[in-house]
């Protein structure tokens, strides 16, 4: 490890071979989808992406004789540590992430530098990876590297799991995503339950109105804080994060097949779907310009063949532990499944992450006949 540096980020040179590297990294992975290079850059700028107006993160570069073989964010969040330890993260607990290397030896290097900038800000424990907010691509990818990933969601080398539990760490969680066919029916049970809740008179499930975006946002991210607020990793939104989120997800909402559930007209449960943009920008090696964003806006507006990922659901608390919880999970799905294949041309979508002791949810995902298609994990490590 003598042989490797590993120091702070310092200047736009610094910046830009942050940014650059993990193209370098994984450019020979098939499967790998190059995120657009602007939006890392707003990832990581203050101004630009509300997390820093509550966290503190800093970026170091390893280099071996003056070359770049290695990056990682170290970083931790104030609305993080206001959480009960309970929930996985509370007073102490740090992170790192946006993690890449060429080797072992970069990787454990980088993995100490991060370490020992977290125990100098006070921090007693670390839970990575999180690149940055549990809200964008927390774990590390361990199983599912055959197959691109959907979007918003990680993919990495599988080398990276040794590596990174040879430095110490145990696994604390474990994300799930779990592959659905969706050109056949549901079995029959399901089947039978969305059609008795269709018959319920108290059950209205409804699109999301664009019209209307703002409000309706307002809606499921209400739903989301309470419905999460008790979940394992839960940091709750800002109201500059709020707006910010509606912003930057507004392109990709499409009414038939985001939906919101009300009982009794009071909206209780909501279920987000976003059309795999990452099928269309794969191609485009990071960049937009100066002709990949009209190919983007074309699809955009036609979306068709269009597979889905289901990132959020939420049921409010009071409903939890009832039967309708379910009912109402699985209404919203054929709702979506019905628009998604007769509009979009839909032939699978991916449902998660889901963390694999949310029995409810693992219990929705095989009652409709999906598999686990990709696993996640992200490790603790005591300071």
């Amino acid at each position: 490890m003598s042989d490797i540096t590993v120091e702070p980020v310092a200047g736009k040179r610094d910046f830009d071979a942050f940014v650059d590297l993990a193209y370098r990294i994984n450019r020979d992975d098939p499967n790998w989808v190059p995120p657009l290079r602007g939006e890392v850059v707003e990832l990581l700028t203050p101004g630009k992406n509300p997390f820093h107006e509550h966290a503190r993160v800093q970026l170091f570069l390893a280099r071996r004789a003056g070359r770049v073989v290695g990056r990682i964010s170290a970083h931790y969040d104030e609305l993080a540590l206001a959480q009960p330890p309970e929930q996985g993260m509370g007073p102490g607990t740090g992170n790192w992430g946006l993690f890449e290397a060429d080797d072992e030896a970069a990787a454990h290097a980088l993995i100490a530098r991060a370490e020992a900038w977290l125990r100098e800000q006070g921090m007693t424990r670390v839970l990575a990876p999180i690149s940055l907010s549990i809200w964008e691509e927390p774990g590390l990818l361990v199983k599912g590297h055959d197959h691109p990933p959907m979007v918003m969601m990680g993919h990495n080398k599988p080398e990276y799991e040794g590596w990174i539990e040879r430095a110490g760490y145990a696994v604390a969680k474990r994300l799930l995503t779990y592959d659905l066919p969706v050109e056949g029916r549901f079995p029959p049970l399901v089947n039978k339950i969305v059609e008795l809740g269709e018959k319920n008179e108290r059950i209205a499930i409804r699109r999301v109105d664009k019209r209307h975006f703002d409000r309706d946002a307002g809606i499921i991210i209400g739903i989301l804080n309470d419905a999460w607020s008790q979940n394992w990793g839960f940091v709750p939104f800002t109201e500059t994060e709020k707006a910010y989120a509606a912003k930057k997800l507004a392109p990709l909402i499409i009414e038939g097949v985001n939906m919101i559930a009300e009982v009794d007209g009071e909206p209780v449960a909501f279920m987000m779907s976003l059309p795999d943009v990452n099928a269309v920008i794969k191609p485009m090696g990071g960049r937009l310009f100066p002709f990949n964003w009209v190919r983007l806006l074309w699809w955009l507006r036609k979306m068709r063949p269009a597979d889905f990922r289901v990132p959020l659901m939420g049921v409010v608390r009071k409903l939890q532990s009832s039967r309708m919880a379910s009912q109402l999970a699985f209404m919203m799905i054929e709702h979506i499944r019905r628009h998604g294949v007769g509009v979009h041309g839909a032939r699978r979508a991916e449902v998660g992450w889901i963390l694999e002791d949310n029995q409810g949810m693992v219990a929705i995902a095989e009652a409709i006949g999906s598999r686990v298609n990709r696993e996640y994990r992200i490790y603790a490590k005591p300071l």
